[in-house]
């Protein structure tokens, strides 16, 4: 019986370096909206401005 990882890995195994380099760009940007959304909704008072430079310093001091 094959599991859902080992099909995951099959399908990542397949793609081209510019695939999986396009999917991990799409997926940081997707962090980032989904985060500057948090910050926009658990801080009104913030501008434009101050979620996208929170958002960069999250982002650039993040670990993982």
């Amino acid at each position: 019986m094959t599991s859902g990882s080992d099909i995951q890995k099959k399908i990542f195994q397949s793609m081209s370096p510019e695939k999986k380099l396009q999917l991990s760009l799409e997926l940081n940007l997707s962090s980032r909206k989904l985060k500057a959304a948090f910050l926009k909704n658990q801080h009104p008072e913030w501008t434009d401005k101050q979620i996208e430079d929170k958002v960069r310093e999250i982002f650039l001091y993040a670990h993982t």
